[in-house]
């Protein structure tokens, strides 16, 4: 967390599902701050209705009043076993680094465990480095899948024109591997079977030359689907001066 900043437990930060129509509205608002999507990229307030209403999630986080952040899920299934995907989880920029996106995915696992529902699945972005260390690390998550182009090329100038490449994070929420995560034991294999690495600087090199980017996006690709289809999954992340890196290890159920 940048030094001087609040954190979410000091700023007491409450989660809590929308209360009426106008406050399904508040996450329309909040994704235009986030990922500066064009009006047709942008989920609208009737998609949080039905989510909400058909089994999903929809929780928002205020600071006193001020809505700052939200999650949305829907149900899904997969092999007869009921899961949520979390289909967006974003905080306002200024409340970012301060575990606000974490209070709101554990806000996520203790709905699903009141349900009976021991898996969240999620997207993310491969290069996204940060995003990777929080899901595999922070969180406990395991990523088996890998789904190029998910949602084809988007609006959002965070995806910097490139395909939207995406992992697929693995969340079994009452596993040892996050219970001992919340015990404070970070989740870190001894001796990885394989590495994927990628430079520390990836956000920029996506800013400022997306040319370079979609070659590095092209050359894990690859990688990543080469060691799944080896039976391996990505279960850490690392970084160092020059490169994070990923984590891989034979996995199974």
């Amino acid at each position: 967390m940048p030094e001087g900043t609040v954190s979410a437990k000091e700023l007491e930060i409450s989660i809590r599902a929308p209360q009426g129509i106008d406050e399904l509205g508040k996450c329309v608002d909040l994704q235009r701050q986030v990922w500066a999507y064009s009006e047709i990229d942008t989920v609208p307030e009737q998609m949080f209705a039905v989510a909400r209403e058909s089994g999903g999630q929809v929780l928002l986080a205020f600071d006193q009043r001020k809505a700052v952040g939200f999650a949305l899920a829907f149900v899904g299934v997969h092999h007869r076993t009921i899961y949520l995907h979390s289909h967006m989880v974003g905080v306002v920029p200024e409340y970012q680094n301060r575990g606000v996106g974490r209070l709101l995915k554990f806000a996520q696992r203790d709905e699903a465990i009141a349900r009976g529902i021991n898996l969240i699945e999620w997207t993310f972005d491969p290069l996204q480095l940060r995003n990777a260390y929080f899901n595999l690390v922070r969180l406990g998550a395991v990523v088996r899948r890998y789904l190029p182009n998910f949602y084809g090329r988007t609006s959002s100038p965070l995806h910097a024109g490139l395909p939207t490449d995406r992992l697929v994070a693995e969340w079994w929420i009452e596993s040892a591997r996050v219970e001992d995560l919340l015990d404070g034991k970070l989740p870190r294999p001894a001796q990885p079977a394989a590495r994927i690495s990628l430079p520390s600087a990836m956000r920029q090199i996506c800013a400022s030359n997306p040319r370079e980017a979609e070659k590095i996006q092209s050359r894990i690709r690859a990688q990543f689907e080469r060691q799944f289809a080896n039976g391996c999954a990505a279960v850490g992340f690392e970084f160092d001066e020059q490169q994070g890196h990923y984590l891989l290890e034979p996995y199974e159920d």
